[in-house]
């Protein structure tokens, strides 16, 4: 059986896209979503085999969104450009899930990191909320903050670029 977790994601996930229907099968699992005015049915039957095959379309879909945030901050000016076409030599962190991004670890503190701010492997980022757990995020790479693509409070996707780090 899918977990608790993975069936919320999947249902965040159907929930925010203009899909209506949903339907996958695999190995004898079935779980089906329809959407129906305020609520989202959810059918289920027994699995076999591990949950990792049944994620993969997920992680697979998720990016595909992903991307758009980007796409949007290209197109508001030539400083973005310029930013977004050294993408080669540049770090990305991105979102481990889906959830809300925090840039302070509360409303009245100030921000983890700013734009050229200096960050270590360990450093914590921001926040990723997601089903009122809150996740710090860490930087996983020496270097210096060159952009920060997402705003607080933003709703993030999974594999979703959040900053993007001058690696040292």
């Amino acid at each position: 059986m899918l977990k608790v977790q993975e069936i919320r994601e999947l249902i965040k996930l159907i929930d925010d896209s203009t899909i209506d229907e949903f339907e996958y099968e695999v190995d004898g699992a079935k779980i089906a979503m329809k959407k129906g005015g305020t609520h989202t049915e959810i059918i289920q039957t027994p699995i076999q085999q591990p949950i990792q095959p049944a994620l993969q379309p997920v992680q697979t879909a998720a990016p595909a969104v992903a991307p758009q945030p980007v796409s949007q901050e290209q197109s508001s000016g030539p400083e973005q450009k310029e930013a977004t076409t050294d993408d080669s030599n540049l770090h990305k962190i991105e979102s481990p899930m889906v959830g809300t991004f925090y840039s302070s670890p509360s409303p009245d503190a100030d921000v983890f990191v700013k734009a050229g701010a200096k960050v270590d492997k360990d450093s914590v980022v921001c926040i990723v909320e997601a089903m009122k757990l809150f996740n710090e995020i860490e930087a996983d790479v020496k270097g210096e903050i060159v952009e920060i693509l997402a705003e607080n409070g933003q709703l993030v996707e999974y594999g979703q670029p959040l900053f993007l780090v001058k690696a040292e």
